[in-house]
């Protein structure tokens, strides 16, 4: 879907501007007929934004980081799990009959198969009463026997998909029989494994990830500091929408006003479906913003004046742009399913504060406070970078990029190739 939204945006968009010509305006509101189309108000406010941020980069930088820290930190305690009956509307049938149940017979019971094969009847018995002794268990019944395969269940009081279950299941993989083999299943049992491989694939995902991006980046903008600054800026605003919704769906809060029942934890997979797509989106937002601060830069060596057209171009699109992508994502939140309010939510969060506060306050202090750094490469990569990257604009008159220049100002263009450390990129 992405690939082919790209190939219609450089090839059927420019066609159809062609064919509508100056009808590409016709169909305007009514009380915007007769009136100058005019965005310098709104790009004005943006640049002055820039500038007010940039005079005092350390305290907003701070200030920023600190607010988003803080919106993030619930994410530290989350609880996972897997969907159950919860995820379901109250008024769903079966979440109503599992009301029903608990309330009429008692609290929930979870339960585990336990399969033992090449196990002796002797060793049977004793592993069960070893299962007994499991802190938490409350009874084991035997099921089935066939041949040398025995199927016993393991029962306790609780959801199966809590913390307590979660710890009972791992204690009983902990208990082997004589002889023989065992494996344990059910419910719970299926939550630990899944927990268990996201945890052990999503490092390998994180650092494919961010390996390509750094290459990409690179590639677009010559520099190895700002892929870096660029991650880190979206996992800011990625943390702080995971903590949002571990606030609300895992520790239950605006529960009622939202309209759904909280599980107590997160289901395992949702968080990794929010990463994948958000930093993507937070990437568009980042290359959007850097295109222009890096054809400014080419411009004027200036770095200051770079930082602050960049964001008083991009402002409007890069807020519009994420509101109208909130409008659609946050639409999710409606839904009745909490895993799709769960998406929506966490989604449209992230989405807002990565086009405001991380956009309009985070990035120009961190880029003011880099300074000519923002544009550092080593030499060979530079040199590199010159001939081959990706690039906007004209080739020639690129500003160098010293690292010991012995007044520290920014400006000034010089040939790359004479540049030391940092060497130059543009």
């Amino acid at each position: 879907a992405v690939l082919i939204a790209m190939l219609a945006a450089l090839t059927m968009l420019p066609a159809l501007l062609v064919v509508l010509g100056r009808r590409v305006d016709g169909g305007r509101l009514p009380w915007r007929r007769g009136r100058a189309v005019s965005t310098t108000t709104g790009e004005e406010r943006w640049g002055r934004l820039a500038h007010a941020v940039m005079r005092r980069p350390v305290l907003v930088m701070v200030a920023t980081v600190l607010v988003l820290l803080a919106i993030a930190s619930p994410f530290l305690g989350a609880k996972w799990g897997s969907v159950d009956y919860r995820v379901l509307p109250q008024d769903a049938p079966a979440h109503q009959a599992f009301d029903t149940l608990n309330s009429q017979f008692g609290p929930e019971q979870s339960t585990a198969s336990l399969l033992l094969s090449g196990v002796s009847a002797d060793d049977v018995a004793t592993y069960r009463d070893a299962v007994l002794d499991v802190e938490g268990v409350e009874g084991v019944q035997s099921v089935a026997t066939q041949g040398d395969v025995t199927l016993l269940r393991a029962s306790w009081l609780g959801n199966s998909q809590s913390e307590e279950s979660q710890a009972i299941v791992e204690s009983l993989r902990e208990v082997r029989p004589g002889t023989g083999d065992v494996l344990v299943g059910g419910l719970t049992a299926d939550t630990v494994d899944l927990i268990d491989s996201v945890a052990a694939h999503l490092p390998w995902m994180g650092l494919i990830v961010v390996a390509i991006m750094m290459v990409l980046l690179f590639l677009a903008f010559g520099s190895v500091v700002l892929p870096i600054k660029a991650i880190v800026m979206n996992l800011f605003s990625i943390g702080a929408a995971f903590g949002v919704i571990t606030w609300i769906f895992s520790d239950g809060h605006l529960s009622g006003l939202l309209g759904f029942e909280s599980q107590g934890f997160l289901d395992a997979t949702n968080p990794i479906l929010m990463l994948a797509i958000l930093f993507g989106l937070s990437m568009d937002y980042e290359v959007f913003l850097l295109s222009r601060v890096r054809e400014q830069w080419d411009r004027t060596g200036d770095n200051t004046i770079a930082v602050a057209t960049g964001v008083q171009k991009t402002g409007r699109i890069i807020t519009s742009a994420a509101l109208l992508l909130g409008v659609v994502i946050g639409a999710f939140g409606t839904s009745g399913i909490v895993f799709m309010k769960m998406l929506g939510i966490g989604m449209l969060v992230a989405l807002l504060i990565d086009a405001t506060i991380v956009r309009a306050l985070l990035v120009p202090a961190t880029m003011k406070l880099l300074g000519r750094w923002n544009w550092w490469a080593p030499a060979p990569m530079a040199r590199w970078w010159e001939r081959y990257g990706f690039r906007e604009g004209p080739e020639a008159g690129r500003p160098a990029v010293g690292a010991v220049d012995a007044v520290g100002h920014e400006g000034g263009a010089a040939d790359p190739s004479q540049s030391t450390a940092p060497a130059s990129v543009g």
